[in-house]
């Protein structure tokens, strides 16, 4: 009898980076999937919804796993945490003449990086929440790679993935690609920090309704202090009988003269 790891159970005390070394020890106990033969397919355009039902069969199962599949797992683990923000990041290497990819869930609690996931190496998967910045966390990523003797080509960043497990949204698996032989170290750098505003801005907008912007803020004025609104304007005694039509103003007609009729 082979033993099935236990899903993570949180109390409301329990600290976050605390509940992300559980959901990470979890995943690491499934054990990672060497075999060749993925157990559980995951298309990525299936809605959120479908994708947390595939990782509760995950949990049944308790089946070794790959890294999409330790992203997923990760995200169905999290979804309680509200306070925790959740997107993917994409790793494409070159080595010995072979190009590898590799996925790992980032998270972002009270504005410090961390990641989770799963891999053959143990530094190209967890992190804990220990990074001021988005490109120390992957610069970290990059120098586990060079240690591994492996150059990184590209990066992609997905947005921040909704806590509903009910939502039909899809998962924004790249909303910015990264490619190295194109940036410089500096444009590297200033690429993922705007996409980490990005994202910081995406949340805030969430929180409440959008404001007017400027261009609406212009074109729509408050009545002056000294008008009366449009109920007030007619007293009681001026009312007319619901019968009698109100005469139409000639300056309130348009001139029709000068116009033509299209069919």
């Amino acid at each position: 009898q082979i033993p099935i790891p236990s899903v993570p159970v949180f109390q409301p005390s329990t600290p976050i980076p605390e509940r992300l070394e559980a959901v990470q020890r979890y995943i690491r106990e499934l054990q990672y999937n060497h075999t060749g033969t993925q157990f559980f397919e995951i298309k990525k355009s299936r809605p959120l919804t479908g994708l947390m039902d595939l990782a509760k069969e995950m949990t049944k199962e308790a089946l070794p796993i790959k890294c999409l599949e330790a992203v997923i797992l990760g995200i169905y683990l999290t979804n309680n945490m509200t306070t925790l923000d959740r997107f993917p990041i994409s790793f494409k290497t070159h080595f010995s003449g072979n190009y590898f990819r590799h996925i790992v869930l980032g998270v972002n609690f009270g504005g410090r990086y961390g990641a989770l996931g799963i891999s053959r190496r143990e530094e190209l998967m967890y992190k804990a929440p220990v990074f001021r910045t988005l490109s120390e966390l992957i610069f970290d990523f990059e120098e586990a790679y060079r240690r591994c003797w492996h150059t990184l080509k590209k990066v992609k960043l997905g947005h921040c993935v909704s806590h509903d497990p009910h939502s039909v949204e899809q998962i924004e698996w790249k909303r910015t690609i990264l490619d190295l032989d194109k940036l410089t170290r500096e444009d590297f750098r200033k690429e993922l920090e705007r996409h980490a505003r990005d994202m910081r801005l995406k949340i805030g907008k969430g929180t409440g309704p959008p404001s007017p912007t400027k261009d609406r803020k212009k074109d729509v004025s408050s009545p002056q202090r000294g008008q009366a609104s449009p109920h007030r304007r007619n007293s009681r005694g001026d009312r007319r009988p619901s019968g009698e039509k109100k005469p139409a103003d000639p300056k309130a007609m348009p001139d029709l003269n000068g116009y033509q009729i299209r069919v």
